[in-house]
């Protein structure tokens, strides 16, 4: 079993950043591919980064592109995600993933995603 323990939310002005942070219990962390999904209220959960186990490919969301990097630590267990430029549009919930499958292309979709953490909040304020 793997836990993931999100961290780094809060409020930020527009044009801010925010550090994300994603705990991950587990030796296996480092074989995992990862993904960040945020959640805004009324809207479904949406990619916003995914990474594959070894951290040579990554995917962004269209919306994020240029401004938000993720990032994997195996020595650390951890995930990050760094926002730069950050927008109104960027409040939501955001979440880790990991997925138990060693992809070499990070999946973009919920169900590829083995194991979740509770959440953090980000909220962006204009």
């Amino acid at each position: 079993q793997v836990q993931l323990v999100e961290s780094g939310g809060g409020l930020v002005q527009a044009g801010g950043s925010l550090r994300l942070s994603c705990a991950a219990s587990g030796r296996s962390f480092s074989t995992y591919a990862m993904a960040w999904f945020r959640q805004a209220p009324g809207k479904e959960r949406q990619v916003v980064a995914a990474i594959s186990w070894s951290g040579g490919s990554t995917y962004y969301a269209d919306s994020v592109k240029g401004r938000f990097t993720s990032s994997k630590d195996s020595a650390k267990n951890t995930l990050y995600l760094q926002m730069n430029s950050l927008k109104p549009e960027d409040t939501a919930v955001y979440y880790c993933a990991a997925d138990r499958a060693r992809a070499v292309v990070p999946s973009k979709a919920e169900e590829s995603y083995d194991y979740w953490g509770q959440g953090t909040q980000v909220t962006v304020s204009s």
